[in-house]
Protein backbone atom coordinates (compact mmCIF):
# COMPACT_ATOMS: atom_id res chain seq x y z
CA UNK A 1 0.00 0.00 0.00
CA UNK A 2 1.80 3.06 -1.07
CA UNK A 3 -1.25 5.81 0.05
CA UNK A 4 -0.40 7.52 3.24
CA UNK A 5 -3.50 9.69 3.39
CA UNK A 6 -4.79 8.57 7.15
CA UNK A 7 -8.33 10.17 5.64
CA UNK A 8 -9.70 6.48 5.06
CA UNK A 9 -8.56 4.41 7.76
CA UNK A 10 -11.24 4.65 11.15
CA UNK A 11 -8.65 2.55 13.51
CA UNK A 12 -5.43 2.14 13.92
CA UNK A 13 -3.33 -1.37 15.44
CA UNK A 14 -0.82 -0.21 18.11
CA UNK A 15 2.00 -3.11 18.05
CA UNK A 16 3.30 -1.61 21.49
CA UNK A 17 1.94 -5.39 23.24
CA UNK A 18 3.49 -7.50 20.50
CA UNK A 19 7.43 -8.69 21.24
CA UNK A 20 7.18 -10.34 24.89
CA UNK A 21 8.72 -8.80 27.65
CA UNK A 22 9.93 -5.13 28.63
CA UNK A 23 13.66 -6.07 28.50
CA UNK A 24 16.47 -7.40 26.24
CA UNK A 25 16.00 -10.84 26.04
CA UNK A 26 15.32 -12.13 22.52
CA UNK A 27 11.72 -12.94 21.53
CA UNK A 28 10.87 -16.69 20.80
CA UNK A 29 8.52 -18.11 18.66
CA UNK A 30 5.97 -17.81 20.44
CA UNK A 31 5.98 -14.55 20.68
CA UNK A 32 6.13 -14.14 17.14
CA UNK A 33 3.06 -16.58 17.11
CA UNK A 34 0.78 -14.16 19.03
CA UNK A 35 2.09 -11.35 16.94
CA UNK A 36 1.09 -13.33 13.97
CA UNK A 37 -2.45 -14.13 15.52
CA UNK A 38 -3.02 -9.98 16.52
CA UNK A 39 -2.18 -9.06 12.98
CA UNK A 40 -4.82 -11.15 11.42
CA UNK A 41 -7.18 -10.55 13.83
CA UNK A 42 -6.74 -6.60 13.26
CA UNK A 43 -6.49 -7.68 9.22
CA UNK A 44 -10.02 -9.64 9.97
CA UNK A 45 -11.26 -6.58 11.38
CA UNK A 46 -10.58 -4.34 8.39
CA UNK A 47 -7.22 -2.65 10.28
CA UNK A 48 -4.45 -1.89 7.62
CA UNK A 49 -2.11 0.80 9.42
CA UNK A 50 -0.04 -0.61 12.08
CA UNK A 51 1.52 1.76 14.37
CA UNK A 52 5.13 0.96 16.10
CA UNK A 53 7.72 2.60 17.84
CA UNK A 54 11.30 2.18 18.29
CA UNK A 55 11.21 1.63 22.28
CA UNK A 56 8.23 -1.03 22.59
CA UNK A 57 9.79 -4.27 24.01
CA UNK A 58 13.20 -2.86 23.52
CA UNK A 59 12.62 -3.08 19.75
CA UNK A 60 11.07 -6.80 19.63
CA UNK A 61 7.71 -5.41 18.52
CA UNK A 62 8.99 -3.81 15.49
CA UNK A 63 11.57 -7.33 14.99
CA UNK A 64 8.21 -9.82 15.06
CA UNK A 65 6.42 -8.09 12.98
CA UNK A 66 9.65 -7.88 10.51
CA UNK A 67 9.13 -11.44 10.68
CA UNK A 68 5.65 -11.92 9.92
CA UNK A 69 6.50 -9.57 6.58
CA UNK A 70 9.29 -11.70 6.04
CA UNK A 71 6.73 -15.07 6.04
CA UNK A 72 4.44 -13.25 3.77
CA UNK A 73 6.14 -10.06 2.50
CA UNK A 74 2.46 -9.42 -0.10
CA UNK A 75 1.08 -8.06 3.28
CA UNK A 76 3.71 -4.94 2.84
CA UNK A 77 1.63 -3.61 -0.26
CA UNK A 78 -1.78 -4.27 2.00
CA UNK A 79 -0.52 -2.13 4.65
CA UNK A 80 -0.03 1.33 6.12
CA UNK A 81 3.30 0.84 8.67
CA UNK A 82 4.23 3.61 11.21
CA UNK A 83 6.52 3.93 13.25
CA UNK A 84 8.19 6.34 16.39
CA UNK A 85 11.46 7.24 17.26
CA UNK A 86 12.80 10.10 19.81
CA UNK A 87 12.53 8.38 23.10
CA UNK A 88 15.95 6.94 24.37
CA UNK A 89 15.06 4.42 27.38
CA UNK A 90 17.06 4.66 30.86
CA UNK A 91 20.12 2.73 30.08
CA UNK A 92 22.70 1.38 33.45
CA UNK A 93 23.21 4.97 34.56
CA UNK A 94 21.98 7.21 31.93
CA UNK A 95 18.36 8.01 32.62
CA UNK A 96 15.45 8.06 29.75
CA UNK A 97 15.74 11.38 27.95
CA UNK A 98 14.00 12.45 24.64
CA UNK A 99 16.39 12.58 21.68
CA UNK A 100 15.64 14.16 18.18
CA UNK A 101 19.37 15.47 17.54
CA UNK A 102 19.24 14.73 13.63
CA UNK A 103 21.75 12.17 13.11
CA UNK A 104 20.01 10.26 16.16
CA UNK A 105 16.88 10.43 13.96
CA UNK A 106 18.27 8.95 10.84
CA UNK A 107 20.29 6.02 12.77
CA UNK A 108 17.14 5.07 14.62
CA UNK A 109 14.94 4.76 11.56
CA UNK A 110 17.79 3.36 9.83
CA UNK A 111 17.42 0.78 12.62
CA UNK A 112 13.87 0.26 12.68
CA UNK A 113 13.76 -0.65 8.74
CA UNK A 114 16.14 -2.88 9.30
CA UNK A 115 14.00 -4.68 12.18
CA UNK A 116 10.88 -4.43 10.39
CA UNK A 117 12.48 -5.49 7.32
CA UNK A 118 11.11 -3.48 5.22
CA UNK A 119 12.48 -0.21 2.50
CA UNK A 120 10.31 2.10 3.83
CA UNK A 121 7.58 3.45 6.39
CA UNK A 122 4.81 4.98 5.18
CA UNK A 123 5.15 7.66 8.31
CA UNK A 124 7.41 8.28 11.07
CA UNK A 125 6.15 10.39 14.23
CA UNK A 126 8.38 11.97 16.47
CA UNK A 127 7.78 10.09 20.11
CA UNK A 128 7.66 13.29 22.43
CA UNK A 129 9.12 16.93 21.58
CA UNK A 130 12.90 17.20 22.88
CA UNK A 131 13.60 20.53 24.50
CA UNK A 132 16.88 20.59 22.87
CA UNK A 133 16.14 19.71 19.76
CA UNK A 134 17.21 22.34 16.57
CA UNK A 135 14.05 22.29 14.92
CA UNK A 136 16.09 23.56 11.73
CA UNK A 137 18.63 20.19 12.07
CA UNK A 138 15.48 18.23 12.71
CA UNK A 139 13.81 19.58 9.79
CA UNK A 140 16.79 18.58 7.69
CA UNK A 141 17.07 15.14 8.39
CA UNK A 142 13.48 14.48 7.69
CA UNK A 143 13.75 15.47 4.96
CA UNK A 144 16.92 13.42 4.33
CA UNK A 145 15.20 10.55 4.78
CA UNK A 146 12.24 11.45 2.53
CA UNK A 147 14.57 12.18 -0.05
CA UNK A 148 16.09 9.06 0.11
CA UNK A 149 12.51 7.02 -0.11
CA UNK A 150 13.16 6.17 3.73
CA UNK A 151 10.22 7.94 4.74
CA UNK A 152 6.93 9.06 3.21
CA UNK A 153 5.01 11.25 5.79
CA UNK A 154 5.91 12.88 8.93
CA UNK A 155 3.95 14.06 11.88
CA UNK A 156 4.74 13.99 15.69
CA UNK A 157 2.98 12.77 18.78
CA UNK A 158 2.18 14.25 22.31
CA UNK A 159 2.94 17.57 20.68
CA UNK A 160 1.02 21.04 20.93
CA UNK A 161 -0.30 23.37 18.54
CA UNK A 162 2.17 25.71 18.88
CA UNK A 163 5.54 22.77 19.19
CA UNK A 164 3.96 21.73 15.51
CA UNK A 165 3.92 24.76 14.07
CA UNK A 166 7.43 25.34 14.68
CA UNK A 167 8.34 22.80 13.32
CA UNK A 168 6.13 22.70 10.08
CA UNK A 169 7.79 26.41 10.00
CA UNK A 170 11.06 24.48 8.70
CA UNK A 171 9.80 21.53 7.20
CA UNK A 172 8.66 21.86 3.23
CA UNK A 173 6.94 18.40 3.67
CA UNK A 174 3.35 18.98 5.87
CA UNK A 175 3.19 17.22 8.74
CA UNK A 176 0.07 14.85 8.98
CA UNK A 177 -0.66 13.21 12.29
CA UNK A 178 -0.46 13.99 15.65
CA UNK A 179 -0.92 11.47 18.24
CA UNK A 180 -2.07 12.19 21.48
CA UNK A 181 -3.81 10.05 24.79
CA UNK A 182 -7.64 11.07 24.08
CA UNK A 183 -10.20 8.82 25.28
CA UNK A 184 -13.89 8.52 27.37
CA UNK A 185 -11.41 8.54 30.49
CA UNK A 186 -8.94 10.84 29.66
CA UNK A 187 -10.84 14.11 27.99
CA UNK A 188 -8.94 16.94 28.58
CA UNK A 189 -8.54 17.57 24.79
CA UNK A 190 -12.07 18.05 24.65
CA UNK A 191 -12.62 19.66 28.72
CA UNK A 192 -9.69 22.57 27.33
CA UNK A 193 -12.18 23.78 25.13
CA UNK A 194 -15.38 23.89 26.99
CA UNK A 195 -13.98 25.19 30.45
CA UNK A 196 -12.70 28.34 29.22
CA UNK A 197 -13.97 31.19 31.35
CA UNK A 198 -15.10 28.75 33.98
CA UNK A 199 -12.61 28.07 37.48
CA UNK A 200 -11.84 24.77 36.19
CA UNK A 201 -9.53 25.97 33.44
CA UNK A 202 -7.31 26.65 35.88
CA UNK A 203 -7.18 22.63 36.63
CA UNK A 204 -6.49 21.31 32.77
CA UNK A 205 -3.05 21.11 31.44
CA UNK A 206 -3.96 20.12 28.06
CA UNK A 207 -2.71 23.25 25.47
CA UNK A 208 -5.65 25.05 24.63
CA UNK A 209 -6.18 25.15 20.82
CA UNK A 210 -3.94 21.61 19.59
CA UNK A 211 -7.29 20.04 18.44
CA UNK A 212 -8.39 23.22 16.70
CA UNK A 213 -5.05 23.38 14.59
CA UNK A 214 -4.90 19.79 14.13
CA UNK A 215 -8.42 20.49 11.77
CA UNK A 216 -7.50 23.60 10.53
CA UNK A 217 -4.19 22.26 9.28
CA UNK A 218 -5.38 18.91 8.17
CA UNK A 219 -3.50 17.18 10.16
CA UNK A 220 -5.08 13.63 11.76
CA UNK A 221 -5.46 12.94 15.27
CA UNK A 222 -4.53 9.71 16.34
CA UNK A 223 -5.90 8.57 19.78
CA UNK A 224 -3.71 6.00 21.75
CA UNK A 225 -4.68 4.88 24.59
CA UNK A 226 -8.51 4.85 23.35
CA UNK A 227 -10.32 2.23 25.10
CA UNK A 228 -8.75 3.88 28.35
CA UNK A 229 -7.57 0.34 29.44
CA UNK A 230 -10.50 -1.39 30.01
CA UNK A 231 -12.42 1.16 32.79
CA UNK A 232 -15.64 1.04 30.78
CA UNK A 233 -15.15 -2.28 29.45
CA UNK A 234 -13.40 -4.51 32.20
CA UNK A 235 -12.78 -3.66 35.96
CA UNK A 236 -13.93 0.02 37.53
CA UNK A 237 -12.48 1.82 40.27
CA UNK A 238 -15.19 4.85 41.19
CA UNK A 239 -18.78 4.85 40.84
CA UNK A 240 -18.22 6.77 38.09
CA UNK A 241 -16.23 4.62 36.14
CA UNK A 242 -19.36 2.09 37.29
CA UNK A 243 -21.51 3.98 35.82
CA UNK A 244 -20.23 4.85 32.56
CA UNK A 245 -19.51 1.20 31.90
CA UNK A 246 -23.27 0.49 32.43
CA UNK A 247 -24.58 3.01 29.85
CA UNK A 248 -21.68 1.91 28.01
CA UNK A 249 -22.85 -1.62 27.90
CA UNK A 250 -26.30 -0.48 27.59
CA UNK A 251 -25.77 1.41 24.28
CA UNK A 252 -23.35 -1.42 22.91
CA UNK A 253 -26.53 -4.04 23.38
CA UNK A 254 -29.13 -1.24 21.89
CA UNK A 255 -27.00 -1.01 18.77
CA UNK A 256 -25.74 -4.65 18.58
CA UNK A 257 -22.80 -3.99 19.11
CA UNK A 258 -19.65 -4.32 21.73
CA UNK A 259 -18.65 -2.25 24.93
CA UNK A 260 -14.99 -1.34 22.79
CA UNK A 261 -17.13 -0.04 19.62
CA UNK A 262 -19.38 2.45 21.82
CA UNK A 263 -16.18 3.70 23.30
CA UNK A 264 -14.04 4.05 20.06
CA UNK A 265 -17.47 5.40 18.35
CA UNK A 266 -17.75 8.01 20.84
CA UNK A 267 -14.22 9.29 19.62
CA UNK A 268 -14.77 8.90 16.30
CA UNK A 269 -17.81 10.73 16.43
CA UNK A 270 -15.92 14.14 17.03
CA UNK A 271 -15.35 16.46 13.98
CA UNK A 272 -11.97 15.91 14.10
CA UNK A 273 -11.84 13.25 12.32
CA UNK A 274 -10.00 10.99 15.61
CA UNK A 275 -8.38 8.14 14.43
CA UNK A 276 -7.97 5.85 17.53
CA UNK A 277 -5.41 3.13 17.88
CA UNK A 278 -6.35 -0.37 19.39
CA UNK A 279 -3.37 -1.29 21.61
CA UNK A 280 -4.17 -4.75 23.00
CA UNK A 281 -3.10 -7.97 21.77
CA UNK A 282 -5.68 -9.94 22.52
CA UNK A 283 -7.22 -11.16 19.43
CA UNK A 284 -10.85 -11.19 20.69
CA UNK A 285 -10.57 -7.79 21.71
CA UNK A 286 -8.94 -6.79 18.36
CA UNK A 287 -11.82 -8.27 16.44
CA UNK A 288 -14.49 -6.69 19.22
CA UNK A 289 -13.51 -3.30 17.30
CA UNK A 290 -14.35 -4.77 14.17
CA UNK A 291 -17.76 -2.50 13.92
CA UNK A 292 -15.20 1.05 14.56
CA UNK A 293 -13.57 0.08 11.85
CA UNK A 294 -15.64 -0.94 9.24
CA UNK A 295 -18.87 1.62 9.57
CA UNK A 296 -19.46 5.31 10.98
CA UNK A 297 -20.47 5.94 14.41
CA UNK A 298 -23.99 5.19 15.23
CA UNK A 299 -24.08 7.60 17.94
CA UNK A 300 -26.48 10.27 17.93
CA UNK A 301 -25.88 14.07 19.48
CA UNK A 302 -27.29 13.31 22.69
CA UNK A 303 -25.86 9.54 22.93
CA UNK A 304 -22.32 11.22 22.82
CA UNK A 305 -23.34 14.18 25.08
CA UNK A 306 -24.58 11.45 27.74
CA UNK A 307 -21.47 9.30 27.36
CA UNK A 308 -19.29 12.98 28.11
CA UNK A 309 -20.77 14.20 31.08
CA UNK A 310 -21.51 10.55 32.66
CA UNK A 311 -17.89 9.96 32.36
CA UNK A 312 -16.87 13.27 34.08
CA UNK A 313 -19.55 12.93 36.51
CA UNK A 314 -20.64 16.65 36.74
CA UNK A 315 -23.14 18.48 34.48
CA UNK A 316 -21.35 20.75 32.09
CA UNK A 317 -21.04 24.25 33.51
Amino acid sequence: MTETDMGGERLLYGCMGLGGSWDTTPHSAADVAAAEAAVEAALDSGITTFDHADIYRHGKAEAVFGEILARAPELRERIVLQTKCGIRLADGDRPGMYDLRGQTVIRRVEESLGRLRTDFVDILLLHRPDPLADPDELAGALMSLHDQGLVRSFGVSNMSAAQISLLQSRLDLPLVANQLEMSLHRRDWLEAGVLVNTPEAASIGFPLGTVEHARANNIRLQAWGALAQGRFSGNQATPTEQATARLVAALAEAKGTTPETILLWWLQRHPAAIAPVVGSARPERIRACRDAAQGEPRLSHEEWYELWVTARGAALP
